[in-house]
């Protein structure tokens, strides 16, 4: 991995999120998230480990661990700006954020992709779901279901 340490830098500093960037990334760029409102993303960051990755004071790549900081978490949301891909700063988020001292030791972080899985195992340790018939999904396509009152 070529040192890009020295031009980037990984921040979980949530004042420094440029939200308005991060809501557009994962609304109108990202395959996963089309449409999400701002007020989810908002919430999704409160509650979340958010990291951010800088070229000086610019915003070139975002990620998310959802965490107990105990035993799990789930790295989501990762996007990198398509001017900053292909220059290490994706590998130095994924190891940044997986050596995060708020990370080291859980025994699970989960994610999910359609593509790049040779970045999460070779910068992440990360490995395709061994036992897939122990996991179960809840998915609800265009939003959340009506709670009971």
């Amino acid at each position: 991995m070529a040192d890009v340490s020295r031009a980037y830098t990984v921040s979980t500093d949530r004042t420094r999120l440029d939200l308005d960037l991060v809501h557009r990334w994962l609304s109108e760029k990202s395959y996963w998230a089309q449409g999400r409102s701002r007020d989810v993303v908002e919430r999704s960051i409160e509650h979340s480990l958010a990291f951010g990755a800088y070229l000086g004071d610019e915003q070139v790549r975002f990620a998310r661990a959802m965490t107990d900081y105990a035993t799990f978490a789930w790295l989501c949301d990762v996007f990198v700006d398509e001017g900053h891909r292909g220059r290490g700063v994706g590998k130095l988020l994924v190891k940044t954020a997986t050596e995060h001292p708020e990370l080291c030791g859980l025994r699970l972080i989960l994610l999910a992709t359609r593509d790049v899985h040779a970045l999460y195992e070779t910068y992440g340790g990360f490995h395709v779901v061994k036992t897939p018939e122990r996991w179960m999904v809840r998915r609800v396509e265009g939003g959340s279901p009506p709670c009971a009152s």
